[in-house]
């Protein structure tokens, strides 16, 4: 019997489940728990497994963090929910729909892409060990965000926000962040993009260096009638670092009827 993941949720209506990145945590969602509960959803922020009080899986793989995803989603008891992704949230997010299509109405992706750098594993390798060697040197996750962070960010980034987002990766357990990198490097998933048949939104940050703008708008280019966004002064962190913009764009996307956006 699967385990459900822990998350938190506000609000009364429609469900949207929000799926937070590597260096994330449920806070990830907060200002967007807020804004969708006020605006009539019920707003769900999970703790991917091994995050904040969620158990660890193992393996640590996308089949398993789908898997535990579509527990939540079951365990929530809607038909249906609309999929929030950031980062490698918005990967699990792919896997989802790929695995459970029918689980699904809309699907937002945010700072993420469809695969992960090169199938090389050489090059696997040299990213993971330079993600790792502040926490193989003895820095705490806290001193790691103190490196990351900054070079995520874009100049209009909201200060709070990015406190914020200092402040979830702090949290995360140094063991998961490693099991998850060596996950994260393994997906890919862009042969299953045509598959994609729900409303899409994608939000892409013009100064994100993980998933940068041209990576995103090629991903929509896969997803039929998808439709693709570019924050302005923003990088990878987007719904932290100009929230209001970013909830705004999400909101214009749930209240679109359906037969506008294909």
């Amino acid at each position: 019997m699967s385990v459900l993941p822990t998350f938190t949720t506000l609000g009364s209506g429609p469900t949207v489940l929000m799926l937070h990145g590597i260096g994330g945590g449920h806070l990830s969602f907060a200002p967007q728990v807020e804004s969708l509960a006020s605006a009539g959803y019920r707003a769900v922020a999970w703790d991917m497994p091994g995050y904040g009080r969620s158990a660890p899986i193992e393996p640590y793989t996308f089949k398993g963090l789908a898997e535990s995803c579509i527990t939540l989603i079951e365990g929530l008891r809607c038909k249906q929910v609309v999929l929030i992704g950031h980062s490698m949230g918005g990967m699990v997010a792919q896997e989802v729909l790929v695995r459970r299509p029918e689980l699904v109405s809309r699907l937002v992706l945010c700072g993420t892409s469809p695969s992960f750098g090169k199938p090389d594993g050489d090059w696997q390798r040299e990213f993971i060990a330079s993600r790792t060697a502040p926490l193989d040197a003895g820095k705490t996750m806290a001193q790691l965000a103190e490196v990351l962070v900054p070079q995520m960010i874009g100049p209009g980034s909201l200060p709070e926000g990015v406190r914020l987002a200092h402040h979830c990766m702090s949290q995360v357990n140094p063991s998961t962040y490693r099991r998850a990198l060596e996950a994260l490097v393994t997906f890919d998933r862009r042969a299953q993009l045509p598959q994609i048949h729900v409303p899409t939104l994608l939000i892409a940050g013009e100064h994100d260096r993980n998933a940068p703008p041209a990576v995103m708008k090629k991903m929509g280019q896969s997803i039929v009638g998808s439709t693709y966004l570019e924050m302005a002064g923003i990088g990878h962190l987007q719904n932290l670092e100009a929230p209001d913009e970013f909830d705004a764009a999400v909101l214009n996307f749930l209240n679109l009827p359906r037969q506008l956006l294909h």
